[in-house]
């Protein structure tokens, strides 16, 4: 059988929040680290929204309008074509990208497969997504935490106040829609109803935001590879399931977490959301590289 262990995450007593808090702090400073480390992996110049505007970054050059100021005509190009042409540079102007991690009890399991609990791999993620995002002139913020910055010490900052709000942790974020122009990424293993994870999903794209979902997965999750006899326990209440066979239940649960994130991709799809699965025994570079593709297919 797969060896699991939890880390608590999401404690409900005032001595289990401030013992969440104590043992968050002593964790964030590795995390901070390889948050930056991971940043600087997948960091490749300006983070450029590939739009013609206001900008440093040459972009194209394209056929000169009449009627336009002859200043902006490219004469080197222009030289070799019988066209006048202009230079146009990208677009860099910030856009505001907002961050939600869930430090839910769930996101503390972790099995022998993995590489580190859910919630370390959540906060690694999410903090280098910001560290990429401010370096290239993005403002982001933590739903319901903070206001959006592009500091230069945006993993600082991020780190601190999910570090203050220990023990206060929600399964899915709250908060009112999110405005057109912006966008969110939502960090969680997502193992809430289905139904909550759509309303939540409504209620921030009501106006017509647009972001990404990321499910975190341990491996055990995905493979389900116990058997003999077994004891889950649900980390958010008191049950727990004692069974001699759990080999009998693998195809059952297969079944029921594919039609689950199904039900997920399928709200992240309908309102113009991109949805990805990442594994805790894949590098988080990976996911964060996906993620950075998908929002700036989102910007152009």
């Amino acid at each position: 059988m797969a060896e699991a262990r939890l880390v608590a995450t999401g404690p409900q007593s005032a001595p289990a929040a401030r013992a969440e808090a104590i043992d968050l702090a002593r964790r964030l400073p590795g995390l901070i680290v390889a948050a930056k480390e991971t940043a600087a992996s997948v960091m490749h110049g300006v983070h450029g929204r590939r739009r013609a505007g206001l900008g440093e970054t040459f972009w194209q050059f394209r056929p000169f309008i009449s009627g336009e100021a002859s200043a902006r005509v490219d004469w080197r190009r222009s030289a070799r074509d019988d066209r006048l042409y202009v230079r146009e540079r990208e677009w860099e102007a910030a856009h505001v990208v907002w961050l939600w991690i869930d430090r839910s009890p769930s996101m503390g399991f972790v099995s022998s497969l993995a590489r580190q609990p859910k919630i370390d791999r959540a906060l690694v993620l999410g903090l280098a997504l910001a560290d990429l995002l401010a370096r290239g002139g993005e403002r982001v913020g933590l739903i319901g935490l903070t206001r959006p910055t592009a500091a230069r010490d945006i993993v600082e900052r991020l780190a601190l106040a999910m570090q203050a709000q220990a023990g206060a942790a929600e399964e899915l974020p709250g908060g009112e829609p999110l405005a057109p122009r912006m966008r969110a990424v939502l960090i969680s293993d997502f193992l809430s109803d289905a139904g909550a994870v759509e309303a939540a999903l409504s209620r921030l794209a009501a106006r017509g935001a647009r972001g990404a979902l990321v499910t975190i997965a341990d491996p055990v999750e995905e493979a389900f590879p116990f058997s003999g006899h077994t004891e889950f326990v649900d980390v958010d209440s008191p049950a727990r399931l004692r069974v001699g066979h759990a080999e009998a239940f693998r195809d059952d649960y297969l079944k029921r977490l594919a039609a689950h994130r199904a039900r997920i991709d399928a709200a992240a799809r309908g309102r113009a959301w991109s949805s990805l699965v990442h594994r805790t025994d894949r590098p988080a570079s990976e996911a964060l590289l996906s993620l950075r593709m998908q929002l700036e297919g989102e910007g152009r």
